[in-house]
């Protein structure tokens, strides 16, 4: 029996398919059956049991039923988790009287475990014949529909549970990225690196320049703020010591939310003594190739838009472009915007179409230009590199001192991770951190300033929005759709 709806049947409303479930779970009461189950010892996961298939094998299978083709007297299903899903056949009066009359209380979502033996069907199908089976969980909500899922984005991110069993696709990115973190950190480890842990509550927002997310500890009597980043307790482990370090971290953002932005997000950074920013691209850029490889049959990556057409292919081959931030903005705004003054600078804004405000200082405007001219127009993979001293306060100083020793990787219009030859000069440390503070010097972490001067070695350091890396090795269009409860504005 199929819960699907030809057009011509008249579609029952969700109250009364409710009540037929719930008719359905008192009879297996009736029945002397659980319909909550209990522990059900399984001997291999649908998934498995597909992909290492051979006939003539006893197993115990768990999942959801998923479909149900009922031909009366027998029965073909989907048993599936989020890995993998495998078929099953039942031939009812095989089954004894009781578990017969519990056969037909089940429908598409219910769990269950079966035990039974597998075989092919005649088109090649690999099935499992069940020979017993237990209730694990009777569904009291109908399932989304088996052939569309969750086509209402809105429902699709309220109600990730339901996404995720109706959508196939959905569910495949999910599992995907969680696979991608373990070789994060498996790629990293191999590599020498040590994982450690820093605190979320800060009593200094610091390591980048946002708008933290503020709350108080009563006990101690202090306002605190949620991390914008770990960076600078991170540098204090390599003064401690440390000198290969990450940590795979959740940070805090009170900004804007956009289809690049969730308040909300996850973030790798991590620390290499002795390095410098160039070695530190070497290392992303085989780690980002490594996870295409592994996880995306290559290193051309397709995007496509909701009708499943492909907008866009971005090629991850090596070696990836290397370009200097200022020689980009010349080219994508003019071979003089760096030798006309200020006031030329935001008439050539007007000129190509690039919004600025009145109160923005000139590196803020210059900023604003790479943004809109270069970095939204660059696809394929681009490090760019010396950007604006004043941008990056925590990078060392390139010779010359207008430029910082930083690349940015840009890939698929958005930054994917920043990269620094870290600056370790306490004196200079304070002096920009001190200008970028303004008149508000008590943001300022002279703690930090003070674990500097005990000697922190030079060393490399990045970033990765693995947020973004994921919707870039995945094709998703949105950040929504690679976070798996995106933060969204509550219902009336």
């Amino acid at each position: 029996m199929s819960e699907a709806v030809t057009p011509q049947q008249p579609q029952n409303t969700e109250a009364e398919l409710i009540a037929v479930r719930r008719e359905k779970l008192g009879k297996l009461r009736e029945l002397g059956i659980d319909p909550y189950g209990a522990r059900f010892e399984v001997s291999v996961t649908p998934g498995e049991l597909r992909a290492d298939f051979e006939e003539g094998r006893q197993v115990k299978v768990a999942g959801r039923i998923t479909a149900l083709r009922d031909m009366g007297k027998s029965c073909f299903f989907q048993l599936a988790d989020v890995l993998g899903s495998i078929q099953g056949y039942v031939s009812v009066k095989n089954l004894g009287e009781t578990e017969a009359a519990a056969w037909k209380c089940l429908d598409r979502g219910d769990w269950i475990g079966i035990e039974g033996e597998t075989f092919l069907t005649k088109t090649g199908e690999p099935t499992i014949k069940l020979e017993k089976f237990t209730v694990l969980s009777k569904s009291l909500r109908p399932m989304p529909d088996k052939w569309h899922g969750v086509a209402d984005r809105e429902i699709k991110y309220r109600k990730r549970h339901l996404d995720l069993m109706g959508n196939a696709d959905s569910a495949a990115v999910f599992v995907k990225r969680s696979l991608m973190i373990a070789e994060i950190r498996r790629f990293l480890q191999d590599r020498g690196f040590l994982e450690v842990e820093t605190p979320m509550l800060h009593d200094i927002a610091g390591g980048a320049a946002a708008r933290p997310f503020e709350t108080y500890h009563n006990a101690l009597g202090m306002p605190l703020t949620l991390r914008i980043a770990p960076e600078l307790f991170l540098k204090r482990l390599l003064v401690g010591g440390f000198t290969k370090i990450f940590e795979l971290n959740r940070s805090f953002r009170n900004e804007g939310i956009s289809r690049r932005h969730n308040p909300e997000f996850t973030m790798l950074e991590a620390y290499w003594a002795f390095s410098d920013f160039e070695e530190m691209a070497d290392m992303v850029e085989e780690l980002t190739c490594h996870l295409a490889e592994k996880f995306c049959g290559g290193l051309q990556i397709e995007h496509k838009d909701e009708e499943g057409n492909v907008t866009r292919t971005i090629n991850l081959a090596r070696p990836w472009k290397r370009a200097g931030y200022h020689d980009l903005i010349a080219a994508a705004a003019g071979d003089d915007f760096f030798t006309i003054d200020a006031a030329g600078r935001r008439a050539r804004c007007e000129e190509k179409g690039v919004q600025i405000s009145e109160n923005m200082e000139d590196h803020e405007v210059i900023q604003q230009v790479f943004e809109k001219l270069v970095e939204e127009k660059t696809f394929d993979p681009c490090f760019v590199t010396r950007v604006s001293s004043e941008l990056v306060p925590l990078a060392k100083v390139s010779p010359g001192g207008k430029t910082v020793e930083v690349y940015e990787l840009i890939i698929n219009g958005q930054e994917i991770s920043p990269g620094y030859s870290e600056l370790n000069d306490p004196d200079v440390q304070r002096a920009r951190l001190e200008a970028q503070s303004g008149e508000e010097t008590q943001k300022v972490d002279y703690d930090f300033i003070e674990t500097l001067e005990c000697g922190m070695p030079p060393a490399g350091g990045i970033g990765i929005g693995l947020d973004r890396l994921c919707m870039m090795l995945t094709g998703a269009p949105t950040i929504r759709d690679v976070v798996l409860f995106p933060l969204l504005k509550r219902k009336d």
